[in-house]
């Protein structure tokens, strides 16, 4: 399984940007795309890693507070793309923004979504979104 991101770039504060995580690999079976879930994480300069947003494979989202009812996460299937809609932007969002991917565990269920990086296995290699004030 391959991610790749796009559409990071740098806006004003209170803007908004759709970031995209191209997919390829899923191609069945245990690569089948209904069996993962996805999820996007940022990384400000000095700082670790933080799950913003995951997506089960039912389509079950989940949020971090800090990013609650600015930031939407949707999965097109068909188009085997994961999207980061982002709404008012702070200068705070100041971050790399990268994708991942995990296959979820049988013992999970398939509303199942995580924010831990420790549990994601595919990675893209992010995308740099710059918030000026």
């Amino acid at each position: 399984v391959q991610l790749a991101e796009s559409g990071g770039g740098s806006v004003q504060a209170g803007g908004s940007l759709r970031l995209s995580c191209t997919t390829s690999g899923f191609t069945g079976g245990e690569y089948s795309m209904s069996q993962y879930y996805m999820a996007w994480f940022r990384q400000a300069p000095g700082k670790g890693r933080e799950g913003v947003a995951c997506i089960a494979a039912d389509g079950t989202t989940n949020y971090a507070d800090s990013v609650e009812g600015r930031f939407t996460i949707s999965l097109d299937k068909a188009a085997n793309t994961l999207y980061l809609q982002i709404k008012n932007l702070q200068p705070e969002d100041t971050a790399l923004f990268y994708c991942a991917a995990q296959r979820r565990s049988p013992y999970n269920s398939y509303w199942h979504c995580s924010r831990a990086s420790s549990n994601f296995r595919f990675w893209g290699q992010g995308t740099q979104v710059t918030v000026s004030s």
